[in-house]
């Protein structure tokens, strides 16, 4: 599963719906998550893609703390 945190909303989506698995690069990721929400890819620059130990996969806004 790939939960998804994007401009204030979340959604859960599948590696099926992606086409993606667990040995999927990052950008590659983020480049068919782009397509999934129809938005520029260039939106998605900014988030990281969290990889849990459950399996899960977990792409947010990177987290700036100070």
């Amino acid at each position: 599963m790939i939960h998804v945190r994007f401009e204030g909303r979340s959604l859960d989506v599948t590696e099926a719906q992606l086409e993606v698995n667990k040995n999927t690069n990052d950008n590659v990721i983020k480049e068919r998550l782009s397509r999934h929400l129809d938005v520029a890819q260039n939106r998605l620059t900014e988030y990281v893609v969290d990889r849990r130990p459950s399996g899960d996969v977990v792409i947010r806004p990177e987290a700036v703390y100070g």
